[in-house]
């Protein structure tokens, strides 16, 4: 075959490859007494250093397809975290379907919805950070409204699953810090067969906001990554998560990475916590997931 035609061939693979289509989530309607003044933004943040997204008023789904020669049949839904206030949308999202096309899985990236605020939510989620005890009404509603576009949007990528060329009983969901909560909450808070992940990966999860008093009646396997120096202390909740799933002998690997801080995602620092991403792909290829 001729040279440029082959490199012709090629780009246009990797062109359909990246292809995005955005869907308009259906989920639970947002409570009257909740509003957003604020359009919908995406910014360089200075405090996060990274490409965040604030204000999301209305949930969606951004499919990332793989090439057909590689395309294992396997869904991901992927959650962003940022506090409820904002996602970290590149390590945490866009970098992580990237990712995912070059292992052959169909990735889902979920915008949740987020707390209203101003211009820079991330500075508004800092500030209220300061003041750890203080009630915040809207983070709480908000909480619950997140958990439910989780949900619906296992149950609609299952629904829809034969349209992007996945098998509707291999779709997992993978959520960071408050994505982490998210996908978390599929895992534990589902009342449906369609609402069930088949596997799931919460990343330096917040578990403080699902209920995890009963082991789901048919757990799936866990895949669970922290670190030692998280800040936040999430790493004592992978343990009791991971505990929950060992005590009941069902399928759960653990990494707890000496040092990378919280919200490592996809960055590369240098430390332990930059091998997560080839762990986790490891873990699907023992799995089976990956077996087309």
């Amino acid at each position: 075959m001729n040279k440029h035609i082959l490199i012709l061939i090629l780009t246009l693979c990797c062109r359909q490859a990246q292809a995005q289509e955005v869907i308009s989530l259906p989920s639970v309607p947002t409570p009257a007494d909740i509003s957003w003044h604020t359009p919908e933004r995406q910014y360089q943040s200075q405090i996060w250093n990274t490409e965040v997204v604030t204000n999301v008023a209305s949930p969606t789904l951004t499919v990332y397809r793989p090439g057909p020669a590689v395309a294992t049949g396997v869904g991901l839904i992927i959650a962003p975290g940022g506090g409820f206030h904002a996602l970290s949308i590149n390590s945490e999202g866009i970098d992580v379907a990237k990712w995912c096309m070059e292992q052959g899985i169909t990735a889902f990236l979920l915008k949740y919805r987020l707390v209203p605020s101003g211009e820079d939510g991330v500075l508004e989620f800092m500030q209220k950070m300061e003041k750890p005890d203080s009630t915040d009404k809207s983070t709480a509603q908000l909480v619950a409204l997140a958990k439910a576009d989780g949900l619906a949007a296992m149950a609609y990528v299952r629904q829809h699953a034969a349209k992007w060329g996945v098998d509707p009983g291999r779709i997992g969901i993978m959520g960071f810090s408050a994505g982490g909560t998210v996908a978390a909450a599929t895992v534990f808070e589902h009342t449906s067969a369609a609402e069930r992940p088949d596997f799931a990966a919460p990343i330096y999860p917040y578990m403080g906001g699902v209920n995890t008093a009963a082991l789901p009646t048919a757990p799936m396997p866990l895949f669970i990554a922290v670190t030692s120096d998280d800040v936040f202390g999430f790493q004592t909740q992978c343990l009791d998560l991971y505990r929950q799933w060992n005590e009941a002998k069902q399928p759960a690997e653990l990494h707890v990475y000496d040092k990378g801080g919280h919200g490592f995602g996809m960055r590369r620092q240098g430390l332990p916590s930059d091998k997560w991403i080839e762990a986790f792909g490891g873990w699907l290829q023992a799995g089976g997931w990956l077996k087309r």
